[in-house]
């Protein structure tokens, strides 16, 4: 019973990893004319140019270790995504950006006029709108390429990664119109925040990296574990909250920082994730001692799931690494129900069967010795 529930998760784990896709050998023709749904025209031989074209970009810039010229591609890609991460962290940074000036023309206390310098606001270099137009135009044409020769263009349009993709490039452009027509507006730095989504591409490296497809499976096979985290923690955020608020009432304390439950809540929320801000601080001995219970609840609530979510990783490491030693061909385990195929009553010796095999020949013959004095 034990090895055929070992059996049955080596099967599921093994089924998870055929879905990540984590082969890094160059498919077959047939695997191709299968994936992309000509193998009646492959069988018969009347493959066109672009059925024969489709699948070699697709894997040029889908699938980065099917080739060379493929991780060519893959490197070319994520020197793009790290520079636009790059140019996006810099451009936020003082000595990066160019101030505004302008002239106000003010009067002066004897009646006359003078001209005063101000500083408005600063923008980012110049260099850094060339870099990302560079950028967004690789990003640009990359997405248009892989989706002319997508396989399954539903699929392709409802990928989170891609949708991910869409949005930071069409964020590009929408910032462009955006500095063009409305940037008279009072409010318009507030529509930069939206541009934040453009750190967002680094999960395009999930395609270049198979620890962090596993990593990311890890987290969706510990949803239960998580939640229950989530849960004991917003549980413990409320009690230490609803407790300390009360426990610094109770003697005098002219240097109350808990004045409201709200406020509770991000101290405790500090406290019991370890991370201690120091921000607030309970200043009564009672306020102390909820204090050091809600650390040590904080330390416990959290190191409970944390083997489950260590041991899932381990497990789909583990089996990616066993995976990748085996021939391609011997990567799919059979369940059991196929490797042990029903016989029917009238059909002669198989394996396992009584009756047949090299035992049953030879008790038939010392079967038959016996009788042979007899007759």
């Amino acid at each position: 019973m034990f090895a055929q529930d070992n059996h049955r998760d080596t099967q599921e784990t093994l089924a998870v990893l055929e879905r990540l896709d984590l082969d890094t050998e160059k498919p077959t023709e047939e695997e191709l004319a299968r994936k992309f749904g000509y193998e009646d025209d492959y069988l018969k031989g009347t493959v066109s140019w672009w059925q024969h074209t489709k699948p070699q970009i697709w894997s040029l810039f889908d699938e980065p270790y099917s080739s060379n010229a493929a991780k060519i591609i893959g490197v070319i890609s994520v020197f793009f995504i790290c520079v636009s991460i790059l140019s996006f962290c810099l451009k936020t940074h003082p000595d990066m950006r160019v101030p505004v000036i302008r002239n106000i023309t003010v009067k002066t206390a004897n009646g006359s006029t003078a001209w005063v310098l101000d500083k408005t606001q600063t923008n980012a270099h110049v260099a850094f709108f060339y870099i990302e137009c560079v950028c967004n135009a690789w990003f640009t044409f990359e997405i248009l390429i892989r989706f002319i020769s997508s396989p399954n263009k539903c699929e392709f349009v409802t990928s989170s990664v891609n949708i991910i993709d869409y949005i930071a490039t069409l964020s590009f452009y929408v910032d462009l119109v955006l500095q063009r027509f409305a940037s008279h507006l009072e409010n318009a730095d507030i529509l930069e925040f939206f541009s934040i989504i453009r750190i967002m591409r680094l999960f395009k490296l999930t395609r270049h990296s198979s620890g962090l497809k596993i990593l990311i499976q890890t987290f969706r096979a510990s949803a239960k574990e998580l939640t229950l985290l989530v849960f004991f923690l917003v549980l413990g955020i409320v009690i230490f909250a609803s407790l300390v608020y009360y426990a610094e009432r109770i003697q005098a304390n002219p240097h109350n920082d808990f004045n409201s439950i709200p406020l509770g809540l991000w101290w405790a929320l500090v406290t019991m994730t370890t991370v201690g801000y120091g921000d607030m601080a309970p200043k009564t001995y009672i306020g102390m001692f909820v204090g050091a219970l809600c650390a040590l609840a904080g330390v416990l609530t959290i190191a409970l799931p944390v083997p489950v979510i260590v041991s899932n990783f381990a497990m789909y490491y583990s089996h990616t690494q066993a995976r990748a030693k085996l021939p391609k061909k011997r990567r799919r385990v059979l369940p059991v129900e196929q490797l042990r195929q029903p016989r029917s009553a009238g059909q002669g010796g198989g394996i396992g069967m009584p009756g047949s095999g090299p035992m049953a020949r030879r008790m038939n013959q010392v079967k038959t010795k016996d009788l042979g004095p007899k007759i």
